[in-house]
């Protein structure tokens, strides 16, 4: 089935809701990408459900974003289906200590709402940009802490299309990292286990995480956080800057002045640009520290 049919037949599907060469500079943080040949955003885990058996069916690629926080999308695009998961599966519950939350609902809005509910436990995430599904499946994190510290279970989509549950055991959290970066499968919700709290306490915490990112990161111009992982025993924004990289501009991509671990797009950007600037990260501190960093943004696209 050529393009237009295929096309058609999800548009079917899902009425209103399925996009066609969709730019994806519109879904990055770095405001970086080329289109989507086909762009789905589901209104619910059925169509979801849907988007996955329609791309094996037919045999294509299916590519799962969320708010793009994390993504270095090439300047060619994305190849098949790509399933932004957002707003719609954005629903966020409470039920004692435990928070319960879809995996497009935006890490803002799971804070506030343990912070309304007077629990702590999350304060950590507060100003981590993006949404449940990826900070699971990258386990993001903050000044010492992540999200799968506060995991409970996790409600997975896999690629033939069934759902099933997975522990905090078995999601195997790391620096950066669970299972599922390993055993690709589609976040549709998690729980977490948080504790009882004083309002205050949880505001300050709140707070001092926000008022840190401010004076640390450069908030200003698009970026998409930390693009590399901290080597063990190392920073790895201290390695690039110690490397003389601090600032260094290849096309409208540069190394920010504020925080070396971040590139921000100077409004020109192209993934071609960030690329070249993370690839020439990597060798001059290979060079100059013998450490390898390893990026901890994915690349996602035809490269």
């Amino acid at each position: 089935m050529d393009s237009a049919s295929l096309y058609g037949e999800l548009l079917s599907l899902m009425p209103g809701r399925v996009q066609a060469n969709e730019p994806l500079n519109r879904h990055t943080s770095w405001q970086i990408g080329g289109p989507a040949d086909l762009f789905v955003e589901p209104a619910g885990r059925r169509e979801l459900q849907t988007a996955v058996f329609f791309a094996r069916e037919w045999g294509i690629p299916l590519t799962v974003i969320g708010y793009g926080t994390n993504l270095l999308v090439s300047d060619r695009g994305v190849r098949g289906i790509v399933v932004k998961i957002g707003p719609k599966l954005g629903r966020i519950t409470v039920r004692g200590t435990e928070l319960v939350a879809e995996a497009g609902a935006r890490l803002a809005r799971v804070t506030a709402a343990a912070f309304r509910a007077g629990l702590s436990g999350f304060a950590f995430s507060a100003g981590i940009p993006g949404a449940v599904g990826g900070a699971v499946v990258m386990n993001a994190g903050a000044f010492g802490h992540s999200i799968g510290e506060v995991v409970r279970n996790v409600l997975i989509l896999s690629s033939d299309g069934n759902f099933s549950d997975k522990t905090r055991e078995e999601m195997g959290f790391s620096y950066r990292s669970s299972i599922l970066q390993r055993e690709p499968a589609i976040v549709v919700e998690a729980s977490f286990t948080l504790q009882d709290g004083a309002p205050e306490q949880i505001r300050r915490e709140m707070k001092e995480c926000l008022d840190r990112r401010k004076q640390l990161h450069p908030l200003a111009l698009p970026n998409a956080g930390s693009v590399f992982k901290n080597p063990h025993g190392h920073s790895a924004g201290q390695l690039i800057e110690a490397s003389g990289l601090k600032g260094l501009t290849i096309g409208g991509a540069r190394i920010s002045l504020k925080h070396a671990n971040f590139i921000v797009n100077q409004g020109t950007a192209t993934a071609r640009d960030v690329a070249l600037l993370i690839d020439r990260t990597v060798l001059t501190v290979r060079e100059r520290f013998g450490i390898e960093l390893q990026p901890e943004v994915k690349f996602i696209g035809d490269w």
